[in-house]
């Protein structure tokens, strides 16, 4: 399996996590390959090669049945994609498994001619490509016909119950990269409406992004005292956070199958997302979670309000996003479908 470093940033890391904590790893006999790595762009090309040469060399000498790649788009893809084109000629079933909620633009937007003809290819030549949710599931089919695509949504570990006590009133976490893709403005600015009717409420941000950009928009709205920006937070400082949120809130304008949103309905929360790319396959509004458009700060504080004024509601939608957790994302449902599909791909070479 190659990736990212599990330590790292983002949904990629966080998945690997999960399966590395879960004991998957020796439970399938398989070596995990870091191919990225953050600081200049040197350092990234090294790492870049120095994956290569190492997926050469095992699938040369060891002969592995199945290499995996997890990839999101654009410098991720073509780096993964090479990988990939080394396994095959090495005689080795691959599997392409899709993270990048910007994907869809990366492939018909941005991509000339020649690099969707290798797009389409790299999907096309897979022995499996994993995507996330159904949606997805259907671009690429519509984008690679000849693709052979799996649904296998992200593992997410089931801590606990949280514990009302330590909730705050009000108390709103947003977790993943601040910008404008993610909505941050939009919650800022419904944050502004809420605060005359909530006088406790807040927002606290555990991400990257331009946070300079965030601040200054929160002191133009006046709510600047009410948000707390903490930069990216590790995995303890995210349990705490969650432990005091008393809702969680992504209002993307895209999404594959947000793995903050999983967390934070494992921990027990009501969530207020969009319904884009797989969150509609996860949630129900008004049963697991609570569903507004993308880009309407109004709908959004209207959301936002209903769960603060309703606590039966929000204990009702925050139950039942951890049963939705229990029955379609714990660890051991998802890592029995990964189980499976590499007892299949390992079956059809004579593995």
């Amino acid at each position: 399996m190659v990736g990212t470093s599990p330590a790292g940033k983002g949904g990629i890391a966080t998945v690997v996590s999960v399966l590395q904590q879960a004991g998957f790893f020796e439970q399938q006999q398989a070596r995990y390959l870091v191919t990225h790595a953050d600081g200049s762009p040197w350092r990234k090309l090294g790492a870049a090669l120095a994956a290569a040469w190492q997926v050469l060399s095992i699938c040369l000498r060891e002969r592995p049945a199945v290499v995996h790649v997890h990839s999101a788009s654009r410098a991720s893809f073509y780096r993964k994609s090479l990988l990939l084109a080394l396994a095959r000629l090495c005689g080795r079933a691959t599997v392409f498994h899709l993270h990048g909620a910007e994907f869809k633009q990366f492939a018909l937007q941005e991509s000339g001619p020649l690099a969707r003809w290798w797009i389409r290819r790299t999907l096309s030549k897979s022995s499996a490509v994993i995507t996330l949710s159904e949606s997805w599931a259907t671009f690429l089919r519509e984008l690679a016909p000849a693709a052979r695509v799996r649904v296998i949504a992200n593992s997410v570990r089931v801590p606990p119950p949280a514990e009302p006590a330590r909730e705050q009133p009000a108390r709103i976490l947003f977790l993943g990269r601040a910008d404008r893709r993610k909505g941050i403005f939009e919650l800022l600015a419904a944050l502004a409406q809420l605060a005359p009717r909530f006088p406790a409420a807040r927002l606290v941000i555990g991400g990257d992004g331009d946070l300079a950009l965030v601040a200054q928009t929160a002191e133009q709205l006046g709510v600047a005292q009410r948000v707390s920006i903490l930069g990216w937070i590790d995995s303890a400082q995210r349990e705490a956070e969650l432990a005091q949120a008393a809702v969680f809130c992504l209002p993307s304008y895209d999404e594959g199958l947000p793995m903050a949103m999983l967390e934070s309905m494992a921990a027990g929360k009501a969530v207020v997302v969009t319904p884009v790319g797989g969150i509609p396959e996860a949630i129900v509004d008004g049963v697991n979670g609570i569903l507004v458009p993308p880009g309407d700060a109004d709908a959004l504080a209207a959301g936002l309000g209903r769960l603060f004024e309703d606590e039966a509601l929000r204990r009702r939608v925050a139950e039942g996003a951890r049963a939705t957790i229990v029955a379609r994302f714990g660890t051991e449902v998802v890592m029995s479908k990964m189980a499976e599909l590499y007892r299949e791909l390992a079956q059809a070479r004579g593995d």
